[in-house]
């Protein structure tokens, strides 16, 4: 079983989780654009079952497109590590890059394509459009 490992800039909190993701995929939406500071957010989404938290974590909930979202990050360095969005119980999405791994495997879905800006392009045969 795979094991991956993420974690904030100072590394007071990590996140481990066993086995494949559920969904990797970029959001295009104006939220996660805030959220990640860049023109889309990537994320992987893993059952809750699969991760392990370690370290404190402080949480801030916003409504969102898709309804309440709660991220959780690092009180120390202000990296948010995961979140959980109200439409998809169960599942945490954690940030590709808190994995620093160019070897994760890339994302196959890509949600609010009409806020993506127009200079992005996301690569890949297989990624799904909404």
């Amino acid at each position: 079983m795979t094991a991956r490992h993420a974690e904030c800039q100072c590394g007071q909190l990590r996140v481990e989780v066993s086995g494949e993701p559920v969904r990797v995929s970029v959001c295009h939406c104006l939220n996660c654009q805030r959220r990640s500071g860049s023109a889309f957010a990537a994320q992987a989404r893993f059952e809750d079952k699969d991760v392990t938290i370690t370290g404190a974590a402080t949480d801030w909930t916003r409504t969102g497109d898709n309804g309440a979202m709660t991220q959780s990050f690092c009180p120390t360095c202000g990296s948010g590590l995961y979140y959980r969005n109200e439409s998809m119980p169960g599942l945490i999405a954690i940030p590709l890059g808190a994995f620093a791994d160019p070897t994760f495997p890339p994302p196959h879905f890509s949600v609010f394509e009409n806020r993506r800006h127009p200079w992005v392009s996301i690569t890949g045969d297989d990624v799904e459009h909404d």
